[in-house]
Order: C-alpha cells, then structure tokens, then sequence
C-alpha cells in the first residue's frame, strides 16, 4: 500500500492539507487522486468551514507536475483522458462550497502554480518563485494555467508569463494580483490561519453562495451575473443561519451559525 502524499490536520473549523511528496512536492497522479479524494470527504465535513493547502518543508509548495511521468504521456491514445483527469480535479476545488487559501512556502511552478490558480486566496512567503515554465520543456500549461491565470491577471500579463516560462518572486506577483498577499519567511500558515479565521467566524451558507455568485457571474453578463445573485439572495434568506445573524444583530450579541 502506497504512503499517503497528503496530511489533514482540522482545528478551530478549518482543514489544513499539506502536499508532503519530498523533495519538491510535485504534484503526481497520485496527489492528483489524493486531493480529488480529500476535497469530496471535506465538502461533507459540516466542521469544516475553510481549507488551506500548503507544501511539507520550506522549499517548495508544489514544483510542477511529476516529469517522471511525461514518457507515458507520448502518443498515448487516452491523452485526452489523462488531461480531463486533472481538470476535473482542479476544477472540484476551484468549485469546492468553502473559502480555500493556498499557503506558498517555496516553489510554486507549474502543476503547482496551477493548484494555487484553483484556490480562492494565495499567501506567499517572500522567498516564493511562482510562475508556468512548461514552454522551456516544449509544453505549455495543461492543468487550467492558460484560462485560470489569464482570468486573474488578464491576457497581455498571462502571456507574458506563459511566453518566457520565467517564475515571478513574491512581490511582483502581488503587485499584479496573482498572490493576495506577501508575508515573511516561515509565517505563511500562521497568517493564512489568521486570515482564514476572519472567514470562518461567518455563516457558511453565505460563505458559498458568495463564492458561487462571483465564480459563476464573472464568466457571465452582467445582467446574467445579477440573476445570479438574485437567485442566491432568494436562497440564503431561507437559511437558520441567517435568521440567526439577523436575530443577533438585534440582540446586540455574537451569532452563532449552526451553517444550515
């Protein structure tokens, strides 16, 4: 039986999942598997209000995909196949109904870039390399990094970063909006679980209808986009956690979401 390459740790209504697959913490076809797993298992979790994801060590987040099993890749007839494998994945977390916060503590290239990508948030520590080298290997990103990364930081910057396969540090990659934020060495858990904190005090039934209202609108109109929101407004207001946020404001006292 194979080790397992992820570890879940759950405290104070977050989960906190780190890629442990020394040295780099590439991202294999079993990472692939292990986080399509640990997603679907963690969206039933009802103590669970935001995840955050993380590498073991401090070089590397995740270095890109496991090149080891490019070869098997080549003229292979289920290609296609293999791709929408990870897509799915990806996208699984990119939909995944709770905040989720890429913590990158080193290395972030690649398959790893593309997970970050599939994140809501991304803290950065400030040694962090992140970028899609895939072109200096014949490649270009295949994992999501073309439409995600375009999307965030719009065409002419993506292409840029895409076009040179050369990683941005920390700080640049804040100033264009890939990372939310940059902090010191060695503290991005413990900021993220402070930032995470300032979510999971919230009712997780807004929480996700939040995120599915700017997820699903920014790929529609804007008139598509508001009946989106409507349609979610009409749903929330249907919840106990929010008669029990309006209740507490009135009571002039802390809510407690029971998130249902």
């Amino acid at each position: 039986m194979m080790a397992k390459l992820l570890k879940v740790v759950k405290e104070n209504k977050l989960a906190v999942i780190t890629i442990d697959n020394p040295p780099l913490n590439v991202i294999s076809k079993q990472v692939f598997r292990e986080l399509g797993e640990t997603f679907d298992a963690l969206s039933k979790d009802t103590e669970t209000v935001a995840v955050l994801i993380t590498g073991a060590g401090n070089i590397a987040f995740a270095a890109g995909a496991d090149i080891k099993e490019f070869p098997s890749m080549m003229g292979n007839p289920n290609m296609k196949d293999l791709v929408k494998e990870s897509h799915a994945v990806l996208t699984k977390i990119e939909q995944f109904p709770k905040p989720t916060i890429a913590v990158l503590n080193g290395l972030t290239l690649g398959g790893g870039c593309e997970l970050a990508l599939a994140c809501d948030l991304r803290v950065a520590e400030t040694h962090v390399q992140i970028g899609l080298p895939e072109v200096k290997l014949g490649l270009f990103p295949g994992a999501g990094g073309t439409q995600r990364l375009s999307r965030l930081v719009g065409n002419a910057k993506a292409k840029e970063i895409i076009f040179t396969g050369d990683p941005l540090a920390a700080e640049e990659a804040e100033k264009i909006g890939l990372v939310n934020k940059v902090v010191e060495q060695g503290s991005g858990l413990s900021e993220a679980k402070i930032l995470a904190s300032r979510m999971t005090r919230h009712s997780l039934q807004a929480l996700s209808r939040i995120k599915k209202a700017i997820n699903e609108g920014s790929e529609a109109t804007l008139e598509q986009g508001l009946e989106i929101e409507t349609n979610l407004f009409e749903e929330i207001f249907q919840t106990e956690d929010v008669k029990e946020g309006v209740s507490a404001f009135l009571d002039k006292r802390k809510p407690a979401f029971v998130h249902r």
